[in-house]
């Protein structure tokens, strides 16, 4: 689901048991270093302010952040936010499952409203 669009980059909300955010450019680049200047800072800046705000907001084991492509050659970023307790820990969200999840997490919709106004309050967005 996509809770942000600008000119440059979008996020979207992965449907999964973590809090797991993929931000994209709008221009559809293979690579990081294929992007302009102002893409990619805007990427990146984005990415950390996710970051801070899943670790403040969730308080997770480890945030993981991932740019593969491989299946979608465009371009995205991986956020997500990871905790002991959840399915896969300590595999990737892609690797072999270890349990049966067993997650009490804050509010998502609380989380993005947070997000987008302190992305708003940074200037990234």
């Amino acid at each position: 689901m996509k809770i942000y669009e600008n000119e440059n980059i979008y996020i979207e909300v992965e449907t999964s048991e973590i809090p797991w955010l993929k931000i994209f450019p709008v221009k559809k680049y293979k690579e990081l270093s294929d992007c302009d200047t102002k893409t990619r800072e805007e990427l990146l800046d984005t990415m950390l302010l996710v970051e801070t705000q899943m670790i403040k907001f969730y308080k997770p084991k480890k945030v993981n952040i991932a740019m593969f492509g491989n299946y979608l050659p465009h371009l995205h970023i991986h956020v997500m936010a990871r905790f002991e307790k959840d399915s896969y820990f300590p595999e990737p969200m892609w690797g072999k499952k270890q349990r049966n999840g067993n997650l009490d997490l804050p509010s998502s919709e609380l989380f993005v409203k947070n997000l987008l106004i302190d992305l708003h309050k940074n200037d990234i967005l």
